[in-house]
């Protein structure tokens, strides 16, 4: 296979995986929030319990089937869980060509290496994000065993020294300064946000340091433009407060994908 070839074939092998994993990440977004297992029981009709089908089960293809009902009781699917699935799906194509992309003459990584990691951050972005926004948490269950495997991932990965070790400290530092404004500010910041800032900070430190000033310092930018929208449009007030992490974890892949290297010519204008 040529490297043009691999460079259309491999992000359209993610896809295909994404929306597997989009399925999944459903049942995480359902199940993880209240504690239930996510490997038992199968899936099911939240209204009827009756499960769901393996005809019913394809992603995406199977709610279309069913033009967003339940195949027995006629009760409404949200459309989240296709939204959920063909968002993870894209997402792993724009993830894999962005890394696939990356020039690793600049030191920052090692192209395919570093590519499951990226796509575990994705993954676990897009559970995150939807879980803080119906539930206003950011479970531990998802959040603290994501420093581990990510960390795992990365060394396997077979990244330079320097950036595992901007990835260390990018993380640690990160998660002081939120720690910091948690400390500070009480009832302004949820913790879960601390707990998963080095995660952010570690992911985008790793590419570049640009990369991790635009996602560290993004996600704030992107708070106080949603706020002031929110109040604007009479949909919040002033101390209304707001799910912090789908900002986090937006701004970070805004970094990765390309947002990033406005951080790299800030810091290197010449360069």
């Amino acid at each position: 296979m040529t490297v043009e070839l691999a460079r259309v074939v491999i992000p359209l092998v993610a896809g295909a995986l994404g929306l597997v994993v989009g399925s999944f990440l459903n049942v995480v977004v359902h199940r993880v929030p209240v504690g239930a297992s996510v490997v038992t029981p199968g899936s099911a009709c939240p209204g009827c319990t009756t499960p769901i089908r393996a005809r019913h089960n394809v992603p995406v293809l199977g709610w279309l089937m069913l033009r967003g009902r339940c195949y027995d009781c006629a009760a409404p699917i949200s459309a989240r869980y296709p939204l959920v699935e063909a968002g993870t799906g894209l997402a792993f194509v724009l993830v894999t060509h962005r890394v696939l992309a990356l020039d690793a003459a600049d030191g920052a990584i090692d192209q395919i290496g570093v590519l499951p990691a990226y796509l575990v951050f994705c993954a676990l972005a897009i559970a995150l994000s939807v879980i803080d926004l119906e539930t206003r948490r950011l479970p531990d269950a998802l959040v603290l065993p994501a420093y581990p495997l990510l960390a795992g991932l990365l060394l396997l990965g077979g990244g330079e020294a320097n950036a595992l070790l901007r990835a260390l400290v990018g993380g640690a530092g990160l998660a002081l300064l939120y720690f910091a404004i948690w400390f500070a500010a009480p009832g302004g910041m949820g913790f879960g946000d601390v707990k998963l800032s080095g995660i952010v900070g570690a992911m985008t430190a790793y590419l570049s340091w640009g990369t991790f000033l635009v996602g560290a310092f993004g996600a704030f930018v992107l708070g106080a433009i949603a706020g002031i929208l929110l109040i604007v449009t009479d949909r919040a007030g002033r101390r209304s407060a707001l799910p912090f992490g789908p900002f986090m974890l937006l701004a970070a892949w805004a970094a990765i994908l390309g947002a990033g290297q406005l951080g790299d010519w800030y810091l290197h204008p010449g360069g």
